[in-house]
């Protein structure tokens, strides 16, 4: 799960096929191994995982909550993008799981509407 420098094993080949970037200075890190994504990647990762269990429970119909979720991903990524002010990791970790719990919700509210077309 972690990846170490030139590493092209499994978890840095799935971090990169997935769209990582993997920079080191935007990584998480645990006794000095890279994680195999970024810090927003990874919460975005831990968002989908979050999501599913919580929806099938409590079956939640947030379709409009889940685009507001996106939001302070899409306005972190920009101020980067733009070089307004330099993200933290912590800052890049919330925000990708506020986006992947809203991305998470987003599909699974499409899929249900797309079955209930049928």
């Amino acid at each position: 799960m972690f990846i170490k420098e030139n590493d092209h094993g499994f978890w840095a080949t799935l971090g990169k096929t997935c769209g990582c970037h993997q920079l080191k200075e935007r990584s998480f890190h645990f006794r000095g191994k890279q994680m195999f994504v970024c810090s927003r990647c990874f919460g975005i990762i831990v968002g989908y995982i979050i999501i599913s269990p919580v929806f099938y429970f409590l079956k939640l119909n947030l379709g409009f909550y889940s685009i507001l979720l996106l939001i302070p991903l899409i306005i972190d990524g920009l101020i980067q993008y733009f070089k307004i002010l330099t993200s933290t990791n912590i800052r890049r970790l919330i925000t990708g799981l506020l986006g992947g719990i809203g991305l998470g919700l987003f599909i699974i509210n499409l899929i249900l509407y797309i079955i209930k077309l049928f």
